[in-house]
């Protein structure tokens, strides 16, 4: 798989039939290795590892009603009261971050609410905090640590 712009991280991958697969250790299991899960799994790990993001409050690709179409998000992080601290959209290496991008992840949060917004290709990263007040997203040039978010 391709290098991406995160640490070099210890994965379980496994083949069987002609396929790669990558252990997911929210999902606790084995999945089939694409280019988009492949940036999934180094994300989880980064919010893990260098984020210090709890892996009890982490949820993934869990699907969610936008509108009137069922939708599923990639990867969100809840407070501890259960509210949503962080949505994070995952895209292949190949896809170009767009402003189709960051429309798809701000229609979730009409929805979802989160307080933090993050999408990356793996090699491209953005964040944002959204300021409800103001209606506006303020770009941040990294996520703050979860100690720094707790409520």
């Amino acid at each position: 798989m391709q290098q991406l712009s995160f640490p070099a991280y210890s994965f379980r991958l496994k083949s069987s039939e002609n396929k790669r697969y990558i252990f997911d250790v929210i999902r606790k299991k084995f999945l089939v290795l694409t280019p988009e899960e492949w940036v999934r799994q180094h994300i989880l790990q980064w919010l893990l590892t260098e984020k210090g993001y709890p892996l009890s409050l982490i949820n993934v690709e869990k699907e969610i009603k936008v509108g009137n179409t069922r939708k599923r998000y990639d990867i969100v992080i809840f407070n501890k009261d259960g509210t949503l601290l962080l949505i994070v959209e995952c895209k292949a290496p190949a896809v170009k971050i767009t402003q189709e991008t960051f429309d798809q992840i701000a229609r979730y949060n009409l929805q979802l609410q989160a307080d933090y917004l993050m999408v990356s290709n793996g090699l491209s990263h953005y964040y944002c905090q959204v300021d409800t007040v103001a209606e506006r997203y303020d770009f941040l040039r990294s996520l703050p640590d979860y100690e720094r978010q707790v409520k």
